[in-house]
This record gives C-alpha cells, sequence and structure tokens, in this order.
C-alpha cells in the first residue's frame, strides 16, 4: 500500500521544492548551461548505451565504474543523467559523488526527455 502524501505543510513543501531548484535542470537550461561551458555532463547509463547516443559532450561513467571518479570535475558542477524520470541511477551517483567533495546536479527526464524533446545526440 502507497504511503499517503501530506500536502497539508507548506513549510515542508517550501523546502522540498527550494532543494529540488537547487538540484535539478531541465533540457532548456542544461543545454544553456553547456553553451555557455558552466557545467560538466555526465552519463551513468550504461557503456553500451551511452554509445548509442548520448548528450553531447557528456562523458560516461556506469555504475561499475562509479569508484574511478573518472571524468567528474569538482571546478564546475557535474549534470549527472540516466535512462528516464524514474530511473535512481543519478541520483544514487550524486549522493556518493557529492560526499567526496563534487558538486552535483540532476538531469530532470533524464535521457528520454532529452532525446524526446529534440534535443542535440551525439553518437
Amino acid at each position: 500500500m502507497a504511503t499517503p502524501v501530506m500536502t497539508n505543510d507548506p513549510a515542508k513543501a517550501k523546502e522540498f521544492f527550494e532543494a529540488k531548484m537547487a538540484f535539478t535542470t531541465g533540457p532548456v537550461e542544461l543545454e544553456r548551461m553547456m553553451k555557455n561551458k558552466e557545467v560538466n555532463v555526465v552519463d551513468v547509463r550504461a557503456a553500451e548505451d551511452y554509445a548509442e547516443g548520448h548528450i553531447p559532450g557528456a562523458v560516461n561513467l556506469p555504475k561499475d565504474q562509479w569508484h574511478s571518479l573518472k571524468g567528474l570535475r569538482k571546478d564546475k558542477i557535474n549534470v549527472l543523467y540516466c535512462y528516464s524520470q524514474v530511473c535512481h541511477l543519478a541520483a544514487t551517483a550524486a549522493v556518493q559523488f557529492a560526499e567526496k567533495g563534487y558538486p552535483m546536479m540532476e538531469l530532470d527526464g533524464g535521457w528520454r526527455w532529452w532525446k524526446d524533446d529534440g534535443f542535440d545526440v551525439e553518437k
């Protein structure tokens, strides 16, 4: 049985949405940040999925390589993405990488939203 969602606490709602806005971005904003060279984009999907297509300039850091921290940067915000909105790989990775001092954000909707919204794809 699902846990009921409590919507009657405006203070908690405010706290949640402020945190969400601080640590997530959508495809339009990510594209702008990429053009301004403000971010480092990291694809945490499997290597074979990355090879089939990814966000231009993204580095691939699949789960079995997270320990290496390869491709992460401390001088820029690392925007992580995985398969879709329901995939939690990017959020899980962001927790681990943030614990090691890397600045993190997550792309809302992941690869699916990026691709389906018609943004550039690199192979």
